[in-house]
């Protein structure tokens, strides 16, 4: 029995003039995958460093966190996705959600780079928001999975901030023997005459 399978290399990278006010942040990160998929090896969630701002021009925040896994399915419905939370100090010290963001895994082997954009939870009434800025509570997920799935949040407010990098390099096995076409079609795909 063939089975979809790939492994990744994620390295993430926060652009500075993406989140320009803050700093020391680090990121959580989780696999959201559907029923027929199952992880081989690698870890399904983890977090990172935190990082500083460079002192350089650019000012950028980088993580280098890589990360490998590999899953296997025979089935392609619910491809997996990169769930990411960044979180970091507010004024008080206290540890708060900077961002949440999704994005799926690219389909085709290679070399790819995606931009998430990020985004918080706001709360209803200003009078919340303004006693989440004071005892450091401000609206969060539970669970950052439902980050990238639609339900459940089709009446949560929020509002953009930011983006994370992320660069990914895909390797699939055996995808051809359950007819799936990933990669371009081309004379490196076809066999040569002279070949055994």
């Amino acid at each position: 029995v063939g089975f979809l399978c790939f492994s990744l290399i994620v390295q993430l990278a926060l652009a500075p003039f993406e989140f320009p006010e803050y700093d020391n942040l680090y990121c959580k990160y989780c696999f959201v995958y559907g029923h027929d998929w199952a992880p081989t090896t690698g870890l399904e969630e983890g977090i990172t460093q935190i990082a500083s701002k460079s002192s350089q021009a650019s000012h950028r925040l980088i993580w280098n966190f890589p990360l490998g896994t590999t899953f296997k399915s025979t089935n392609p419905s619910g491809w997996p996705q990169l769930v990411v939370s960044v979180y970091g100090p507010d004024v008080f010290g206290n540890d708060v959600v900077r961002g949440y963001g999704a994005t799926h895994i690219p389909f085709t082997p290679g070399q790819h780079t995606k931009t998430i954009p990020m985004f918080v939870p706001e709360p209803t009434w200003r009078l919340q928001k303004f006693t989440g800025w004071l005892t450091g509570r401000r609206p969060e997920y539970t669970d950052p999975k439902v980050v990238a799935q639609g339900e459940g949040r089709e009446v949560t407010r929020v509002h953009s901030q930011g983006f994370v990098s992320v660069s990914f390099l895909i390797m699939t096995k055996d995808m051809k023997k359950m007819d799936y076409e990933t990669g371009p079609s081309g004379p490196a795909n076809k066999p040569s005459a002279t070949s055994g």
